[in-house]
């Protein structure tokens, strides 16, 4: 266990490489890269090439006091754990192809939804159409009925206002009948009394004159024995 810790610190204290897809856990020159020993594992489901230099790995573990044996088991233990790593990176994310499928399989839900909501929406429409065209003709069928009703009691209201008209018209005529009667009837008796009053004028005359003539006639015979 202090060996792989003290490889851990070793490979913590070194940076990785420049170079893509190398880790590189010591210093490297341009002379001691050609005659290193690069091992490579590849990872077979993605193929992807993951490089470690063992080489300077184990010379640096050794220089650091570790056995020969040791060292090559810690750094193959590395590798291992490296790759491990790698792959389950790897399994962590989706491929091209599937993710192409995926797309497709998306695409194809995608446009089986659009194809159910504008389905939905034209069953939608098309109700929405057959109740608004059962609503106007509720519509037009109150309105008609409305119509007849309104129609048919202005009729009745007319009838009932020619009947009371008529009604009215004739307790006029009978009034006015009444009054022409009543009106002839005074126009005779006011005739009556003027007749009535013209002969009493007469007979009054002829009582007065009668009876001057009478106290004429005793006035000349009491004269005419006076003298």
């Amino acid at each position: 266990m202090a060996f792989c810790k003290r490889a851990f610190h070793l490979c913590s204290d070194h940076g990785l490489s420049k170079h893509c897809d190398l880790i590189s856990l010591f210093p490297l020159t341009s002379t001691t890269l050609s005659s290193r020993n690069i091992s490579q594992a590849v990872n077979s489901s993605v193929k992807r090439a993951f490089l470690v230099d063992t080489l300077s790995l184990v010379r640096g573990l050794e220089k650091n006091g570790v056995p020969s044996k040791q060292a090559e088991a810690i750094t193959s233990a590395i590798t291992q754990v490296l790759n491990d790593s790698l792959e389950n990176v790897a399994h962590s994310f989706v491929s091209k192809s599937e993710m192409q499928k995926s797309e497709v399989l998306h695409e194809s839900n995608l446009s089986k939804f659009k194809s159910e909501v504008q389905s939905s929406q034209e069953h939608h429409f098309s109700l929405l159409q057959r109740e608004t065209e059962k609503l106007r003709s509720d519509i037009e069928k109150m309105r008609s009925e409305l119509r007849y009703e309104i129609d048919k009691v202005t009729a009745g209201q007319r009838l009932d206002l020619n009947l009371e008209r008529g009604r009215i018209r004739d307790e006029l005529a009978n009034q006015n009948a009444e009054t022409t009667n009543l009106t002839n009837k005074l126009d005779r008796e006011i005739h009556e009394l003027r007749a009535q009053l013209e002969g009493a004028k007469y007979d009054v005359i002829k009582y007065c004159i009668g009876t001057l003539v009478s106290i004429s006639a005793v006035g000349l015979a009491v004269i005419r024995i006076i003298l």
